[in-house]
């Protein structure tokens, strides 16, 4: 696995010329490491090759989705935006708190739509990934920098480490250097696919802060979730 960082000063002013690297390798198919709200994230583009770059560097099952970073709303097209998913983009984003919507036509690749026809999607509010995305003008992937088991990589020196333990390979992974991330759970997630929202994991957005914009969310069960959609960063 070959591995090539990129220092940068996290100047929205100056972003987007240091990122023009990262641009060019990530719409070659190119798989980019980079800071998120919560942890450093591997992600790239929703094409075929991408997706299953991806899940051999992770070490997982193609079928199991990946969620999407995005640079606005609308960059979703297709998926359903209820009135309550409104509510709750419009109070927490850009911010940790992942979405679920119904993708009900399956205009999305399996690798990002889950088993259930959702797709969880996000607007990040750190600037090195919102500029990202902004400049990509399409969603990008994103789950945690780690492999199997072990915990997520908070800064770029301990990305480069789980890239070396992911074994030999012709693939370059360019790594965007944000600087170190402070301690932070994962991001919330909220299932907005049926009658009523359900929140499916707990996280970096508190219950409370949610039921001041929607007093009747339910908290997580305390049982294992079973659809593959919560398994994110």
């Amino acid at each position: 696995m070959r591995v090539d960082v990129r220092g940068l000063e996290v100047d929205p002013e100056a972003l987007e010329g240091a990122l023009a690297p990262a641009l060019a390798h990530v719409r070659r198919d190119g798989i980019l490491a980079y800071p998120t709200a919560t942890v450093y994230g591997f992600g790239g583009r929703t094409t075929p090759p991408a997706l299953a770059a991806l899940s051999a560097l992770k070490r997982r099952d193609p079928e199991r989705p990946f969620l999407l970073l995005i640079p606005h709303d609308d960059a979703v097209s297709g998926l359903v935006w209820t009135d309550e998913a409104r509510e709750l983009a419009r109070a927490f984003w850009p911010g940790a708190l992942t979405l679920v919507l119904a993708d009900p036509h399956g205009r999305y690749p399996t690798g990002v739509r889950g088993a259930g026809g959702g797709v969880a999607v996000r607007r990040s509010p750190h600037p090195v990934v919102r500029a990202l995305v902004e400049a990509l003008g399409e969603p990008l992937t994103s789950t945690s920098a780690n492999l199997p088991g072990a915990a997520p990589a908070s800064d770029a020196a301990g990305v480069a480490r789980v890239l070396e333990g992911a074994g030999p390979s012709g693939d370059t992974v360019v790594v965007v250097d944000g600087g170190t991330l402070p301690p932070s759970p994962p991001s919330t997630l909220v299932d907005c696919t049926g009658a009523e929202p359900r929140v499916l994991r707990s996280g970096a957005v508190p219950l409370d802060r949610l039921r001041c914009v929607l007093p009747r969310l339910s908290a997580p069960s305390s049982a294992p979730p079973p659809p593959p959609e919560t398994r994110l960063p």
